[in-house]
């Protein structure tokens, strides 16, 4: 179980890496018509309740949904359904971050890149991208740590199949339902534990970065 919990949310964080970097640079550094909307929109899971979150990724992805219905596989009350939540719900923070280390790079650089002629792509890849890494690093090891504890979202569209889809927050609830307290307060001390390490690594990285 903790080793899938593990497992998920790695998955789920390298899932948002490529998106995610990708509309944190856009809002960072370019103006466009729509941007409140798209800003708005990224951020809609961080004050939405999880569960309302997770309706609707079952409305979109289950067996008749838009998007569901189109896959060659099934997704809600899998593995899949889990790696889902987790990477929509810690969406947001990694976007959040990553934007602020965007707009923290000189773009003094990229306009010296520019001027000798580097394309877009370029600067972007040896100048933005590695100026910014300590601040996107954090970002990931801040949305990792959201996706470890996430739990709203998941129950509700993956469910709690033992040795499927059950992971330690979910554990956690159903230990409490149970009476079996003990078997609780363990799994909470462990994702208490890794939250912690988690948070302290992006910390120091955002200063690091900030230096």
């Amino acid at each position: 179980m903790i080793a899938f919990t593990i497992e998920m949310a790695l998955a789920a964080t390298i899932l948002l890496l490529v998106p995610g970097t990708l509309i944190a640079w856009l809002l960072a550094r370019r103006g466009w018509r729509g941007k409140t909307l798209v800003e708005t929109i990224v951020m809609l899971p961080l004050v939405m309740p999880p569960v309302a979150t997770g309706l609707i990724l079952l409305q979109l992805f289950g067996r008749r949904g838009p998007i569901g219905s189109r896959l060659g596989f099934d997704v809600i009350f899998t593995w899949r359904a889990v790696v889902l939540a987790m990477s929509v719900m810690a969406f947001p923070l990694f976007v959040r971050t990553a934007r602020v280390a965007f707009e923290q790079v000189n773009r003094r650089y990229e306009d010296i890149a520019r001027t000798l002629g580097a394309s877009e792509a370029r600067v972007f890849f040896t100048i933005t991208l590695p100026l910014a890494a300590r601040g996107l690093i954090a970002g990931a090891v801040i949305a990792f740590a959201r996706a470890l504890g996430e739990f709203g979202a998941t129950i509700l569209i993956a469910g709690n199949i033992p040795g499927q889809t059950s992971t330690i927050a979910v554990s956690i609830y159903t230990f409490v339902q149970l009476g079996e307290d003990r078997a609780a307060m363990s799994l909470l001390a462990i994702s208490v534990g890794i939250a912690f390490a988690a948070i302290l690594a992006s910390e120091l990285l955002l200063r690091k970065a900030r230096a």
